[in-house]
């Protein structure tokens, strides 16, 4: 063999190795391609699938939360109606045992001519009533020797020439004021010194 035919065979021979990893390295690219594809399609799908996924369950959380905030509305405002509708509830409670002993005065007083008795029943009747309004938070407000004040008196009557002691004080109380827990609800109507 001549060096001529040699270096041919070890061309052809490279050659052939050449091929084989070009060969070899495509395969090895192809299947990297199609590993790859997937996974690129996959990366790209990812965060699209998963944020329609997130936006899926953002939209049920909203839903939930919509649909308890409103049975959370409805039940408040039916409770709120409840309590107007039935918040005199416990002052009627209290008051109906006065009612029950009026009643009976009432028949009682019907049935005697004295009358120390009937003047003494209405008077435990009194008695009785005060402590039911003084157990519902309703107290009367003081106006003997008091300082006039616009917040709990209505003067409906000016005293002139009283003396500089009793002036701006309370006089003589016309009508008895009530506060519920600390709030008038009714005035008293007073007379005062000036």
């Amino acid at each position: 063999m001549t060096e001529e035919e040699i270096q041919n065979m070890q061309e052809e021979e490279q050659q052939e190795a050449e091929e084989q990893q070009e060969n070899t390295a495509a395969e090895v690219s192809d299947n990297n391609e199609e590993t790859e594809a997937p996974a690129e399609e996959e990366e790209e799908k990812d965060p699209l699938e998963a944020a329609k996924a997130e936006i899926e369950q953002l939209k049920t959380q909203i839903l939930y939360k919509t649909a308890e905030f409103d049975n959370y509305r409805k039940r408040t405002l039916k409770e709120k109606a409840e309590l107007i509708l039935n918040g005199g509830e416990k002052a009627v409670s209290a008051i109906l045992p006065i009612i029950d002993d009026m009643e009976r005065a009432i028949e009682n007083g019907a049935k005697t001519d004295d009358i120390a008795v009937v003047r003494e029943g209405m008077e435990l009747i009194y008695h009785k009533m005060m402590k039911a309004l003084e157990g519902l938070g309703v107290k009367e407000i003081e106006t003997q020797d008091a300082d006039f004040n616009t917040d709990v008196h209505e003067a409906v009557a000016m005293v002139p020439g009283m003396g500089d002691d009793k002036k701006g004080k309370v006089i003589d109380c016309l009508q008895k004021g009530y506060q519920l827990n600390d709030k008038v609800i009714r005035h008293a109507k007073v007379a005062v010194g000036q």
